[in-house]
């Protein structure tokens, strides 16, 4: 599976940001054995300060989020609580990108990291080679790339990934 580079840096990221989605939806529980019974909908009043402060950018919603939701959610706060502050402040943050994501932004982050999933350990090594050469340039010319990069036609940005393949440059953004 010889994917083309930006495709490969594209699904990096969407993996990154996949650790966006991941508080919000990954690890989903089990369904509960037929004879639990659905959890309660529990009110933002409800939450115990930690839960709040944890889940605070969700705040205007959750009242409006199923029942089922809201358990996953008080479930992961259990886990959360006992990481550090920054990792914490970290996971609250990728809570507000991910609300701050149109639906087909999410869609596509939810498809590129099944597309990462679905990658050889090979490829995936590759990716983060690659993603790893971008992130260590300075910050002007990361901008200047991705610029170049949103300007390119297909054909030019196939180019681009064919002349970074035979010198080894980092030619592209990842997105």
């Amino acid at each position: 599976m010889n994917k083309p580079l930006p495709t490969l840096l594209s699904l990096l990221l969407a993996a990154l940001l996949g650790a966006v989605a991941a508080p919000l939806r990954a690890q989903t529980p089990a369904p509960p054995p037929a004879s639990e019974e659905t959890p309660a909908r529990t009110p933002w009043s409800g939450l115990a300060p930690n839960q709040r402060e944890m889940l605070a950018p969700l705040k205007d919603e959750w009242d409006q989020l199923s029942p089922r939701r809201q358990a996953h959610l008080l479930h992961r706060t259990r886990y959360w609580t006992t990481l550090p502050p920054e990792r914490r402040e970290e996971i609250r943050q990728r809570i507000i990108q991910w609300q701050q994501m149109t639906p087909e932004q999410r869609r596509q982050v939810r498809a590129n990291e099944h597309r990462f999933r679905e990658m050889s350990p090979a490829e995936r090594q590759r990716l983060h080679r690659s993603f790893e050469r971008f992130q260590s340039l300075p910050p002007a010319q990361r901008e200047q790339l991705k610029r170049e990069w949103r300007q390119m036609s297909p054909e030019q940005r196939q180019q681009r990934i064919q002349q970074r393949d035979r010198d080894g440059s980092t030619g592209h953004p990842p997105r």
